[in-house]
């Protein structure tokens, strides 16, 4: 997976963890409480809590492995519920910016950057995937994150995306190799956009709102590079592979 160095999300990454180990302490205390108090509500007392984090304490110190197995839990948990909250705002495209079904039950969703060499690389594992299933549906979401060209490239895309020429546009850029000017021209070109509209997208500042939207969703979904797919309730990061995001699709529909 491509990693980036923007301090905005690694700061944002290392709080996130902070936060769910001493959430899965809570979590772990709760859990035992809760089960004390659904058996013999009326017999808790202050003495019994005070047993019961003893026992809670002295149980971690001897299980520490619980505590990875709680603190995915937690995340997961979590995670689940920050997709939910987002759902609208991952899986409606960018006018255009998406491939498969119009009337899919499941849709995969790509935080992606076309200077990300395992983007490129993820490319033919989602041909496959649209190709063998006629129910999914591809939103693409740019998150130029790697260098300037990363955003005039997506700029570029968005137009494309705007006038139904996204999916020509979008192979033909991952298929010039290195992202740069001429790149970006010469696969606008190939889609149909001269070279004049071209260029007024990279200087414009008319797309600065979408992809800063993306940059935020990623935030919210603990990004912490490109490629990254939302499937149902899952984020998967990295070139996962076709056997993957099959698998992510089977588990969004059988849900």
């Amino acid at each position: 997976m491509t990693q980036h160095n923007r301090p905005t999300f690694r700061t944002a990454l290392s709080n996130r963890m902070i936060q769910m180990t001493l959430g899965a302490f809570a979590f772990i205390a709760a859990a035992a409480g809760t089960a004390l108090a659904v058996q013999a509500p009326a017999a808790v007392t202050a003495t019994d809590k005070s047993a019961i984090e003893k026992i809670v304490h002295d149980y971690i110190l001897e299980h520490p492995e619980i505590i990875p197995q709680a603190i995915e839990r937690l995340q997961a948990k979590r995670m689940s519920s920050t997709i939910a909250d987002n759902r609208m705002a991952l899986e409606k495209p960018y006018a255009g910016a998406w491939e498969g079904a119009a009337n899919a039950d499941v849709t995969v969703v790509e935080f992606f950057d076309y200077a990300c060499g395992y983007c490129r690389a993820s490319l033919p594992d989602l041909a496959k995937l649209v190709g063998s299933d006629a129910k999914v549906k591809i939103v693409y979401r740019e998150l130029p994150i790697l260098s300037e060209e990363s955003s005039d490239a997506a700029k570029v895309s968005l137009l494309a995306a705007e006038r139904g020429q996204y999916m020509a546009y979008h192979k033909a850029l991952y298929g010039a190799g290195k992202v740069a000017r001429d790149t970006i021209v010469a696969a606008a070109a190939k889609a149909g956009i001269s070279k004049a509209d071209a260029e007024a997208a990279m200087a414009s500042n008319k797309y600065d709102a979408e992809i800063q939207s993306n940059i935020a969703l990623a935030q919210k979904l603990q990004a912490s590079g490109t490629p990254t797919f939302v499937i149902g309730d899952q984020v998967l990061n990295g070139a996962v592979g076709f056997d993957a995001l099959k698998s992510g699709v089977a588990a969004a529909r059988g849900k």
